[in-house]
């Protein structure tokens, strides 16, 4: 299964062309960027309305001194929301799970994981940005993986600016 990372580069429904891979010729020196720690965070929802709030809770704890954070959790809590909303996970028993991961000094990735159904992406009647609107607006990219069969990943990386702190 490719890493978080390898999806945000060949996603096929993202906001942003993938990056195109580049092999170095051998005769061509290669700059390797020194491995940065990942802190991986995970946790299953029910799939209720009064689970939205736990998700941001749990992020915000995730997340402590992330000069990210704030914008993670409001975007998390979109993404929440429409799985809950939209998706099979509103169902009886239906569950949801939020993941997120720290590199270090470079980005928050964040995603929900739903258990699928249709997927209608609805133009709005107002001009006020709305759910994955607003998920689009923060994020340096976000996207989705998955189908109606097998559930939904909505995921974003947030960039962290300069942050080298983070744990």
């Amino acid at each position: 299964m490719p890493s978080r990372s390898e999806q945000a580069q060949t996603a096929g429904d993202s906001d942003f062309p993938a990056p195109q891979l580049v092999t170095p010729l051998a005769s061509e020196a290669v700059a390797t960027k020194p491995a940065v720690p990942v802190w991986k965070h995970e946790r299953l929802f029910p799939g209720t309305p009064n689970q939205v709030r736990e998700a941001r809770k749990f992020l915000a704890a995730a997340l402590d001194g992330c000069p990210a954070a704030d914008d993670a959790i409001l975007c998390i809590s979109e993404l929440a929301s429409n799985s809950i909303l939209y998706s099979n996970s509103r169902r009886p028993g239906g569950t949801f799970t939020v993941r997120t991961e720290v590199h270090d000094g470079d980005y928050v990735w964040i995603e929900v994981e739903d258990k699928g159904g249709t997927w209608h992406e609805r133009p709005h009647r107002d001009s006020r940005p709305h759910g994955l609107d607003i998920v689009r607006e923060l994020s340096a990219q976000c996207g989705k993986d998955g189908d109606e069969l097998t559930g939904w990943i909505i995921w974003a990386r947030l960039d962290l600016a300069g942050d080298k702190s983070h744990r």
